[in-house]
């Protein structure tokens, strides 16, 4: 009877989830070259937020201090088009191998709603920290853990994130899961079936991350000298391919996120996918931690955040190099985590320059039991939305191109004074204007316009749209201070 009930509801949640765009495409981003597109041929710069909730149940309750209709507001009015929203596998399937939770797929499905309802761009993430709270993480359902021998016959080493995951039985049970062992290779990838299913004609999408942080096991330290390309042929882009497979039985359309192995967020490391033949719609997933910020998290003296220019313009074309050899688009899913204002203005800037797409970390706090820095979230009560970081907010709200009718060649920013300069080429195919998003924090008197090779369509407090004129090679568009 516990199966027939859960089978209906199922049911029921695929058909709210599906049903509204039978008649129609749901409006969802696609990838051409390196870039994300809309429906209207636009490519699309996201600016947003992890919205990743890592406590049992797994999704943000509907309260002030989770995630509410308030929150997708403020999120829209202050220029946020796009989101990372976990979808674990711990709620996917809790109970057992392919069997789906239908009061998770709810969960989620409200705060899918919200956002689409604002007009924002999701990307969800499968996340996982150090495997399952066994290990002082999450991620995995119950069912999934099988501790090793010789470490069963012992109650489990919990260390701090991250050092949790150097520990030999978490890097075991990571070998054992590239392994295929216990099938829990083959249950993953079922996972993503089940969620692609429930939400592939999910308005807004732009697609499935398989995987937060891949940690590639006992070979760690490899890893972290030389970025162990031994295993991704071995065992990364194998699972990943599977998890491709997976969703392509179910979803042959959307954009599939890849991550590299995660000492690559915080390392000049290469990373070393290969394209997919036949596969049009990878995307590379990147995250971004410049290690001088992370040893000042930790209390290490000695780093100097000025040293993070470098080491994000470098990861930044990085990314470019490895999404072109995967024939991939790339976004800039994970960076932040802090309250270093300096460390995250020289992250936006260094977005800016390589038209790079982002989600920062994270959007509230949320308790997180996994992360090296607990100054993180955009306010200091995760319920009082008037609580927010002030300095923080004026780096990560920017002036910026939204949508562009063409190709985006060089847009910068300015938080000190809001300088914003940006150029396309235009594409006279589309017929939807460029629409730029004008930041509310920092032009007080009002702000000026002025566009080269093109007109002003319309223009609000906080929204620019700009079409080419006839003829146009490329359009500048400039906003300053009033």
């Amino acid at each position: 009877m516990r199966r027939l009930l859960l089978a209906v509801l199922l049911a029921a949640v695929l058909v709210l989830t599906t049903a509204p765009f039978a008649s129609a495409d749901p409006p969802q981003l696609r990838r051409e070259g390196r870039w994300l597109v809309d429906p209207q041929g636009r490519v699309v710069i996201v600016h947003g937020f992890n919205l990743v909730y890592k406590r049992e149940p797994y999704a943000p309750p509907a309260a002030a201090a989770g995630f509410t209709a308030r929150d997708a507001r403020w999120l829209a009015r202050h220029g946020f088009n796009g989101a990372r929203v976990g979808a674990l596998w711990a709620g996917l399937t809790p109970d057992a191998p392919g069997e789906a939770d239908p009061a998770y797929l709810i969960r989620v499905q409200r705060v899918l709603d919200l956002l689409a309802r604002r007009r924002l761009w999701m990307q969800l993430d499968m996340h996982q920290d150090q495997w399952h709270e066994t290990y002082g993480g999450e991620g995995v359902p119950d069912w999934a853990v099988h501790r090793p021998a010789p470490w069963s016959a012992a109650p489990p080493v919990v260390a701090p994130f991250p050092t949790g995951y150097w520990t030999p039985e978490v890097s075991t049970v990571f070998d054992n899961f590239w392994a295929g062992a216990d099938g829990l290779l083959d249950d993953w990838a079922d996972t993503w079936r089940i969620a692609a299913r429930a939400w592939r004609g999910q308005a807004y999408l732009m697609g499935y991350d398989l995987l937060n942080e891949p940690w590639m096991g006992l070979e760690w330290p490899t890893c972290l000298a030389t970025g162990c390309a031994d295993s991704y042929a071995a065992e990364l882009q194998p699972a990943m391919e599977r998890g491709l497979a997976a969703i392509r039985e179910v979803d042959p359309e959307n954009v599939v996120w890849w991550e590299p192995q995660q000492f690559a967020g915080g390392q000049p490391l290469d990373t070393f996918f290969t394209a997919v033949a036949g596969e049009r719609q990878l995307g590379f997933s990147w995250h971004n931690y410049c290690p001088d910020v992370f040893l000042e998290s930790q209390g290490v003296p000695g780093g100097d955040v000025e040293n993070c220019w470098d080491f994000a313009r470098g990861r930044q074309e990085h990314a470019l190099d490895q999404a072109r050899t995967m024939r991939a688009v790339p976004l800039m899913s994970e960076w932040g985590a802090t309250d270093n204002v300096r460390a995250i203005e020289i992250d936006a800037a260094a977005a800016d320059e390589r038209l790079m797409g982002w989600t920062h970390w994270a959007y509230k706090r949320w308790d997180d039991p996994t992360t090296a820095d607990t100054a993180q979230g955009l306010f200091r009560d995760d319920a009082d939305l008037r609580s927010v970081k002030r300095a923080k907010a004026r780096v990560l709200v920017r002036t910026y191109a939204q949508a562009t009718a063409g190709t985006p060649l060089a847009m910068s920013f300015d938080p000190a004074d809001g300088a914003f300069r940006f150029r396309y080429r235009p594409d006279p195919a589309i017929t939807a204007p460029t629409r730029i998003f004008v930041s509310p924090l920092h032009y007080p008197d009002g702000w000026r316009v002025r566009v080269d090779q093109g007109r002003v369509v319309s223009r609000t407090q906080r929204q620019l749209l700009v079409a080419a004129r006839p003829g146009a090679d490329v359009v500048t568009v400039r906003i300053a201070r009033a």
